[in-house]
């Protein structure tokens, strides 16, 4: 399976604790030498990167990009409105009409950019929520959410590249409109009764961990339906969003993720591991490739799961019988 990088692994690590970040002598790095020193690190270990629109990736640093990449591609362009103060109430979903324009003016923006590269278009709508009961006309908001996807989607389609959906349920927006798997099956299937079909799900396991969603149920259910088009590939303690290095935590769901990968052929379509990691205080290129090799031995793992014998087990739901597989798939 083919991997990508968001090369926001690669910043300051900024906080609201820490303004400045806990990285801070790499707030002046240019998103092209981000990318040389992800490149240098990593070699053939990652296979793209991905960048937000237009913080980090937009045509007026595009040629030094392209030539920091040498044979790497650029795989996904991620919408960047969180990042805009502008749309600190929201920005598809904002109250202000000019500002909801301005917004979908940038989305629309954004998705061309990465169609006009081959590239795919990640929206996290994490700015679009609200923080406080009796804040906001919800029909009204989740109206506009939809018709603002509906836009990105379609210039997407033009372009023959699918826009790709994030949930999470809080931060930046406390509650953020599209928060769980449901809310975004919601998003996509209205966008279908429309007549437009290019709209699939980025899992970012994190998020998901912090709603309490199984990671490899989602999985399977998104890829039976024809939605499971990207991952976004961390761990965390469950209760904020840490990025933390694949298989640190959240250990034995990210084995049944990788079974269930090899179950549904996830990879053989051209779909690729994204890895969306904040190292906060460690050495970021290690960080990354530390998480590209741990993925590869819970892979591995997978692999070596009797998956008939598996299967049989769990027609009965015998548990039992089941870990006694995946433990001596570990060599016990």
């Amino acid at each position: 399976m083919k991997t990508s990088l968001g090369i926001w692994a690669l910043g300051p690590m900024v906080t609201r604790f820490v303004p400045g970040g806990y990285q801070p002598e790499h707030a002046a790095e240019s998103t092209a030498e981000k990318v040389a020193r992800a490149v240098t690190g990593l070699g053939d270990l990652m296979d793209g990167y991905e960048f937000h629109y237009p913080g980090e990736l937009s045509p007026g640093n595009l040629d030094d990009v392209r030539a920091a990449l040498g044979e790497h591609d650029i795989y996904c362009i991620c919408s960047g409105a969180h990042t805009d103060p502008r749309f600190g109430k929201g920005a598809l979903t904002s109250p202000d009409r000019a500002v909801r324009e301005e917004a979908r003016r940038l989305s629309r923006e954004g998705a061309d950019f990465a169609g006009s590269l081959g590239a795919h278009y990640i929206v996290w709508p994490g700015i679009e929520g609200y923080n406080y009961p009796f804040q906001t006309p919800y029909a009204d908001s989740w109206k506009w959410l939809i018709e603002g996807l509906g836009e990105a989607a379609e210039v997407c389609r033009g372009h023959g590249v699918k826009l790709f959906l994030e949930h999470k349920n809080s931060e930046p927006a406390m509650k953020i409109f599209m928060r769980n798997i449901g809310m975004t099956l919601h998003v996509i299937h209205t966008l279908r009764r429309e007549g437009i079909d290019n709209v699939q799900v980025n899992m970012d396991w994190q998020h998901l961990i912090m709603n309490g969603e199984h990671l490899p149920e989602y999985a399977a259910l998104l890829a039976a339906e024809g939605l499971l088009g990207h991952q976004h590939a961390n761990s965390g303690w469950g209760t904020f969003d840490d990025d933390n290095m694949v298989g640190a935590t959240a250990f034995m769901e990210t084995v049944e993720l990788a079974l269930e990968f090899r179950r549904c052929g996830y990879g053989s379509g051209g779909e690729r591991l994204g890895f969306d990691l904040f190292p906060y205080t460690e050495d970021q290129v290690a960080a990354v490739k530390r998480s590209v090799l741990q993925w590869r031995f819970i892979d591995s793992i997978a692999a070596k799961i009797d998956d008939a014998a598996l299967r049989e087990a769990q027609s009965r739901k015998d548990a039992v019988r089941a870990y006694e597989l995946v433990y001596a798939a570990m060599g016990a």
